[in-house]
């Protein structure tokens, strides 16, 4: 499998912005290593066999969504502007500057028995699976650290299992390393002041922000699902009023959208929630977790975004990045499960954020209609609570305080 789409990886040259050819380029960081991890089978993610099927759900997680994306950005249009990276698998203690060590032992004795051990529903540690582990964490600080030591400003870590449910203690949502959160804390140990990271799947990034909740330095700003908590693994609620707590407080933003929100909502949402809080914020590198499960096909979310909507934010995103941290962007790839429409809106994305003066690609999925009052209604909602929650957690700490 992995051998259909073999990449031939280029040398890097330490240079940013454009190659000889005068194209802009996307340094996309991958390793075929990661689809040794195989998250097993049954009623779509639960892992449950009912024993009356006769053909079981492959794991929503499967290689074959990413083998598309890592297809649709080697064969597809957008080809010219990718300069290939490999990745490399992380150390144990690059790990656990966002993770404990007990954790991290849970984890490695549960690959040295063999693997098969469920850390919660739908999240199942199989043999292959701690190999690709390593390589999406090591993949991912690779792809930081080209960013943060000059070498180019565009980096997308295209990596599997994701990573944006993984807790400093817990894993969750398939997710065993949080591969956004060890790039961040090695930016912010090189020297890097400020990282705002902007979670656009259509689930909740708790680990991402659980990891940063007492911190100033880290800006965690999540649109997602109003799907709530799930369970001891996922305790937190996604709401609004989940604001930080002690100096983090006001520096997590949670932005939960009705179900069908659609490429309208989502810009909106972006321009009145979003952009002010970078604004104010002023990151000098701006982390995308980028899953496309929030698309209009996506099995495993209701949000209603098109490929041709995921190039907007693409393009919103970017004029952020140039506006506040130098233009250094890094995209961490998350979800996304529809196996063609996944490397669709990959491939948009990437569009977006080059700033690319024509579209390389017709949308296949397009013109949902939006409701313009809804969402604004909403979104306003959204402001007041996050408003109200951050003065009343600083007057409590204020009256703890006196």
């Amino acid at each position: 499998m992995a051998d259909e789409v073999a990449v031939e990886f280029t040398a890097s040259p330490v240079v940013a912005g454009n190659d000889d050819d005068g194209r802009p380029k996307m340094n996309v960081f991958w390793n075929n290593g990661m689809l040794a991890h195989n998250a097993g089978e049954g009623v779509f993610d639960t892992l449950y066999d009912p024993g009356f099927l006769a053909v079981l759900d492959n794991h929503p997680d499967n290689p074959e969504r990413i083998i598309n994306i890592v297809s649709i950005l080697k064969k597809g249009p957008i080809a010219p502007y990718i300069r290939w990276h490999e990745g490399a698998p992380a150390q144990l203690e690059e790990l656990t500057t966002f993770h404990t060590p007990a954790y991290i032992r849970d984890l490695l004795d549960a690959n040295k028995a063999g693997g098969g051990k469920i850390f919660c529903e739908g999240t199942q540690l199989n043999p292959g699976s701690w190999k690709a582990t390593l390589l999406a964490a090591g993949t991912t600080l690779m792809a930081m650290r080209y960013i943060v030591e000059g070498h180019g400003k565009l980096a997308y870590a295209l990596v599997r299992p994701p990573g944006h449910h993984a807790q400093p203690a817990l894993a969750d949502g398939y997710c065993f390393i949080n591969n956004a959160g060890v790039a961040v804390q090695l930016a912010i140990d090189s020297g890097i002041k400020k990282v705002a990271v902007v979670d656009i799947d259509a689930h909740y990034g708790n680990g991402t922000a659980e990891g940063f909740y007492d911190r100033n330095d880290v800006f965690t700003i999540s649109l997602h699902m109003p799907h709530g908590s799930w369970g001891d693994s996922h305790p937190q609620s996604g709401l609004p009023d989940e604001v930080g707590r002690g100096a983090g407080i006001g520096y997590n933003l949670n932005i939960p959208l009705p179900n069908g929100t659609g490429d309208y909502g989502y810009e909106y949402a972006m321009k009145e929630l979003v952009l002010p809080a970078l604004a104010h914020f002023k990151p000098e590198i701006l982390v995308v977790t980028f899953g496309q499960d929030s698309s209009v096909l996506d099995p495993n979310g209701r949000q209603c975004i098109t490929a041709e909507g995921y190039r907007t934010l693409g393009r919103i995103l970017v004029e952020q990045a140039d506006k506040y941290a130098d233009g250094r962007i890094l995209l961490v790839q998350e979800g996304g499960y529809h196996l063609t429409y996944t490397a669709y809106c990959a491939h948009f994305m990437v569009e977006g954020i080059l700033k690319l003066p024509e579209n390389l690609l017709l949308d296949i999925q397009s013109g949902f209609a939006d409701d313009e009052a809804w969402i604004a209604a909403k979104v306003d909602e959204i402001k007041q609570t996050f408003t109200d929650a951050v003065a009343a957690a600083k007057k409590e700490v204020k009256t703890e305080g006196s």
